[in-house]
């Protein structure tokens, strides 16, 4: 599906309700990563029932243990568009027998990109439909092509406009979840730092407790390439893959465990709550410079 306006012409798949091009009219410019399996084979994937890995790849859901899977099943999940115009849709992904076999709750899941602009507007609304409360975590994970063919990480930089600085974490390798006994700070000149290779060595970086509501890659003069307005999310994570020609910005609304939660799933930190009957709704903004 395509949906388009004067500055941009944006298409997304029903196979994860996930957008798979951002094309930059003013510029001539490809902004989303082309999904090259030589380096990653996703575009900008929705995370959700669970945002990373849960500890040992249980979660354990009113005392009953649940296998899971990374960045759970809604990227692997078929939507339903419900909602279709020229610079605006919205994708539909119910709970069946089959998601219930690793996630217990009944749920609706709805996806809408809108065209504003140079912004994409991405919201999230999760629907409880039953009487028993329901717990999740869900993040967006939109990978950003450089530019240029040739260009490198050691070409851009990030801009966390008003920042000085920042705290993050990172993975333990070995156990593929949050390690929060090492906590990092990220030096920030002119609000700004280089991104580098040796940035994501151990993966992604990770910053908790909502320390910033705005983050650019920015070409190395400074000039902005793509941004992303994040308010009120708790929780961030900045990727790539080494020799990857892209860096994904991700506002996550809940995060990776901690390295040896074995809890409830209602006692992991940053877990979003929702009532029966109620719904939840989220929005970020995808800004080309």
């Amino acid at each position: 599906m395509k949906l388009e306006n004067n500055r941009l012409s944006v298409e997304i798949a029903e196979m994860g309700a996930e957008l798979t091009r951002i094309y930059d009219k003013k510029n001539g410019t490809d902004v989303l990563w082309e999904a090259d399996p030589a380096y990653w084979k996703r575009h900008a994937p929705v995370l959700f029932p669970n945002v990373g890995k849960t500890y040992k790849n249980t979660v354990r859901i009113n005392g009953v243990q649940y296998p899971t899977s990374q960045h759970g099943f809604a990227r692997d999940s078929k939507f339903r568009c419900i909602m279709e115009k020229a610079d605006q849709a919205s994708f539909l992904l119910t709970s069946s027998e089959e998601t219930k076999e690793v996630y217990p709750f009944d749920f609706e899941l709805i996806i809408t990109y809108r065209l504003e602009e140079n912004r994409i507007v991405v919201k999230w609304e999760v629907k409880n439909p039953s009487d028993e409360t329901m717990y999740f975590t869900i993040g967006g994970h939109p990978a950003f092509r450089f530019a240029g063919k040739d260009e490198t990480k050691e070409d851009y930089l990030l801009k966390f406009p008003g920042k000085s600085k920042l705290e993050y974490i990172l993975i333990n390798p070995a156990e593929e979840t949050a390690d929060t006994e090492h906590v990092y700070t990220l030096e920030l000149q002119d609000e700004c730092c280089p991104i580098t290779e040796k940035m994501f060595e151990n993966d992604a970086l990770i910053f908790d407790h909502g320390q910033f509501d705005e983050v650019w890659i920015c070409h190395k003069d400074g000039t902005p390439y793509v941004g992303m307005k994040c308010e009120g999310f708790p929780n961030f994570g900045i990727w790539s893959v080494k020799g990857a020609p892209y860096v994904c910005l991700e506002p996550w609304m809940g995060r990776v465990d901690n390295v040896g939660f074995n809890g409830d799933i209602s006692e992991k930190p940053d877990v979003n709550r929702l009532n029966g009957g109620e719904t939840f709704e989220k929005e970020y903004t995808i800004l080309i410079g």
